[in-house]
């Protein structure tokens, strides 16, 4: 499995990311749904460069131009509630994709901080041969992002999985290298990499509950 830092590399989304952590700016739910969405932006275009292309024949007023031009069918995926601003980002690029959907959750385990992760729904297309991106903000145990993979496997076999998250963590790509059915090609790509998990499995330093930053508090 293929991991992508986009952070280390200097580059406008470094500032989006400072705003997105920023724990007075983070308050504006406006800039921060938009901030998130510009990241989208960005990872599709660096996706983008991954696909397979052709040569298309385009007729203009003049005569005909031969254009490359994507020739993989792109499913988007996203995780709810979170992951619906990185995947409009995505989806403002990639404006002929298909799109997919699943809700996931933490239930935890009462009188502890244990917790087991819950799906309630699942919209998704035909996924068979094309290439899967799964949007969600956060990666932090591995644990949401594992069981919507399988869940979306339920639609077939994809070419390829491109996994886009905002901050992932060293546990959770540990966690998914070791967890991913066999047979499934994979890159993550992540605005940033944090490296701590708390008691809770909240990233540390993070930037606190992105649904409830995006919408407000459940």
């Amino acid at each position: 499995m293929e991991v992508i830092n986009l952070c280390k590399h200097d580059s406008l989304l470094s500032r989006y990311m400072l705003e997105l952590r920023d724990k007075d700016i983070q308050t504006d739910r406006l800039r921060f749904r938009t901030n998130v969405k510009r990241i989208g932006q960005i990872m599709a275009y660096e996706i983008s460069k991954r696909l397979e292309y052709a040569d298309q024949q385009t007729t203009t007023p003049l005569g005909v131009a031969s254009t490359r031009t994507i020739a993989d069918k792109v499913v988007l995926g996203s995780i709810f509630r979170a992951g619906l601003p990185l995947h409009e980002g995505f989806l403002s690029f990639f404006d002929y994709a298909e799109n997919a959907f699943i809700s996931a959750y933490r239930k935890y385990i009462e009188g502890s901080n244990d917790f087991v992760i819950r799906t309630e729904y699942l919209a998704s297309p035909s996924i068979e041969g094309k290439v899967l991106v799964i949007a969600d903000p956060m990666l932090a145990t591995g644990g949401s992002m594992d069981v919507a993979i399988r869940a979306f496997l339920q639609k077939g076999t994809p070419k390829h999985i491109h996994i886009a998250v905002v901050i992932a963590t060293d546990q959770a790509i540990e966690y998914l290298e070791r967890h991913l059915p066999d047979g499934i090609n994979a890159t993550v790509w992540a605005a940033d990499i944090d490296h701590v998990l708390n008691d809770h499995s909240y990233i540390i330093p993070g930037l606190g509950d992105a649904g409830d930053l995006l919408y407000g508090e459940k």
